[in-house]
């Protein structure tokens, strides 16, 4: 199986597409290791879009 590219986005509530680590696209940001298969979380609150930017 290939991994996803490194800029895959996901949304909150979604299932990981692939372990690594995420960042918040928009402000403000966080960045966070969220493992494949994972619920991706909201932040701040909200529900968010959420973008790889390296693999685990």
């Amino acid at each position: 199986m290939s991994k996803k590219p490194i800029g895959t986005t996901a949304k909150t509530g979604e299932k990981c597409p692939e372990s690594g680590v995420w960042k918040v696209v928009g402000t403000p940001s966080t960045t966070a290791p969220i493992a494949k298969g994972n619920r991706m979380p909201p932040y701040d609150g909200k529900a968010v879009t959420w973008k790889l930017t390296s693999y685990a």
